[in-house]
């Protein structure tokens, strides 16, 4: 039983880490102002949002990482 909660729970981080990802990748590419011609976003075209879209795919990768790797 210990097995599968493991299992699942390592499914889940692994989401939780790709979704981490996708939402920072997108952050930067809003304060990058490259998601579409129409954008009426506070974010969109905001530098900051560059950096925290890279920190926050950064430890989506790390998330991704760590729930890959680690034992048990």
């Amino acid at each position: 039983m210990r097995s599968v909660f493991n299992m699942v729970m390592r499914i889940i981080s692994s989401l939780l880490g790709a979704l981490m990802v996708a939402g920072g990748s997108f952050w930067a590419l809003q304060g990058l102002h490259l998601t579409g011609p129409n954008d009426k976003s506070f974010m969109v075209g905001d530098h900051h949002w560059i950096v925290y879209g890279a920190i926050f795919a950064l430890l989506g990768v790390g998330q991704l990482v760590w729930s890959n790797t680690r034992q048990g």
